[in-house]
């Protein structure tokens, strides 16, 4: 959960013993995130393969251990190579046979299910992976209900469609028990934002952004830790849902003046993802055309193309809300030259979230231009690309749901019973989201059918009651109140 501070105290242990082939071991295998967008460099794939022949050099005394110092070694082998998938591939395959000599061992078992999440197709929902992963942590918990690997990784397991009410009681446990690291505190909180439980997300993130900061990043502490933005992006998130605009505000102003953010992909990210966020759920459209691509320039964006899609998203998004058709066919273009590079970068959940990116661009440019029927096409493109593609743990969701912005699409042409079909698909897979609930209501209502606005508008207020959209609320409330 703490990569730098494992790192450190491997570290340390080899300056107690260099003659202990596992801390070697585990030096290297701080130097990959197997669920996270951070891929390691050349300096990294160098570091860790020396570690792991030393580890092998030092010729471990039990098979558990040379079993997993191959594991580790597999991944680093040929430190040249910038296959990185490749790599991963390698390395859950000698976790395979790790866990198939010890499959009674809780580590080798965690760390088996970990690798097996991590090799899960970009293409594909079928949840067998994580079913699978999900059915070894809990053999793990079972004898062991206190380790940390089992529960931490059963919430990425159960991060994704369908799977978010599975071992409530495990989540709930891991939420009161996690130490105050970052990492931990925000964990629970995938589910959380699963299920629409906004102020549990707000309260666990909240905790994880003020843990983070107490946890500096990089080999000399030179850093804010990554954890700090990523806690902060399910805090505007959950804001925005809440139509708490003066709090996402707020959260989005904390992230965006701290210094020394960790300069990786997550960093990235999360600072273009909070003010799209920002932008979009407000239906700021000018706001959102105003976003400037690859800030702040310190960056390598050459590293992060969905992390600038999600601008350029926003600013395509604003400009066909907006009428100005030439600035969302640009955005479109670059979307299309930044699926491209994540394609060819072995990126393939990268290129596929891209593409829905420029698909729903493309619609909506398409509605600017009158041309309906096309329009529609792409997106319903867009929401069944949308639909085939797992949930990247960078993020707590789309950028915009696909079938809520068909929903939008299906309103804007006045259709309001098609558009009530999509806003409704999109609550079941988002569920508790305001413009979705907002634009259901809208939608029930203009097709005639009262009882289910009403109770749309309900559910919306239950949501955002405290919320700072005046005008929406009273809106739910004069419809809620007539008879």
């Amino acid at each position: 959960m703490t990569y730098p501070g494992a790192r450190a105290v491997f570290q340390q242990a080899t300056k107690l013993d260099a003659r202990c082939a596992m801390a070697h071991w585990g030096v290297a295998m701080t130097l990959f995130q197997p669920l996270w967008p951070t891929r390691p460099g050349a300096a990294e794939l160098q570091r860790g393969w020396a570690a792991v022949q030393r580890a092998s050099s030092l010729e471990p005394p039990t098979e558990r251990e040379r079993l997993l110092v191959a594991a580790a070694a597999a991944f680093f082998r040929d430190p040249q190579s910038t296959d990185y998938w490749q790599r991963i591939r390698r390395w859950e395959q000698a976790m395979a046979r790790a866990y198939a000599a010890f499959p009674r061992d809780p580590d080798v078992t965690a760390f088996y299910a970990l690798a097996h999440l991590a090799v899960a197709p970009a293409d594909t929902m079928s949840g067998a992976y994580s079913a699978r992963a999900a059915g070894l942590l809990l053999r793990v918990y079972e004898r062991n209900p206190d380790h940390p690997g089992a529960m931490h990784y059963l919430v990425h397991a159960n991060d994704a469609q369908g799977r978010e009410r599975k071992s409530p009681e495990i989540i709930r446990k891991y939420a009161m028990v996690a130490p105050r690291n970052p990492h931990a505190l925000h964990m629970p909180t995938h589910i959380s934002t699963r299920l629409g439980d906004w102020d549990a997300v707000i309260h666990g993130n909240r905790r994880a952004a003020e843990a983070a900061l107490e946890h500096p990043a990089g080999d000399r502490g030179e850093f804010v830790w990554d954890e700090f933005p990523h806690a902060i992006e399910y805090l505007v998130y959950a804001d925005l849902q809440k139509g708490a605009d003066d709090e996402a505000a707020a959260h989005l102003a904390w992230l965006h003046t701290t210094t020394r953010l960790q300069p990786t992909f997550k960093t990235a990210f999360h600072l273009a993802s909070t003010r799209a966020r920002y932008a979009l759920e407000r239906r700021a459209w000018k706001e959102a055309m105003a976003l400037v691509p690859r800030d702040p320039p310190t960056l390598d964006w050459d590293k992060f193309m969905w992390a600038e899609a999600v601008t350029w998203f926003a600013r395509g998004l604003g400009a066909a809300r907006e009428g100005s058709v030439g600035e969302a066919r640009a955005a479109a273009g670059r979307l299309d030259a930044l699926e491209a590079a994540a394609r060819t970068a072995g990126e393939d959940l990268f290129a596929r979230n891209i593409r829905v990116l420029r698909l729903a661009v493309s619609a909506w440019r398409a509605q600017a231009e009158q041309d309906t029927a096309a329009s529609v096409t792409l997106m319903r493109e867009a929401a069944a690309l949308e639909l085939a593609t797992p949930k990247h743990a960078v993020t707590p969701g789309p950028t915009l749901p696909a079938r809520e912005l068909l929903g939008d699409l299906h309103m804007a042409q006045t259709r309001p019973v098609d558009a009530l079909v999509a806003y409704e698909r999109a609550l079941q897979l988002y569920p508790r989201r305001f413009n979705s609930l907002l634009g259901a209501a809208r939608a029930a209502r203009a097709s005639g059918d009262p009882d289910r606005a009403r109770a749309f508008y309900r559910e919306l207020l239950q949501v955002a009651e405290g919320g700072t959209r005046a005008s929406v609320l009273e809106e739910a409330r004069s419809f809620v109140r007539q008879r």
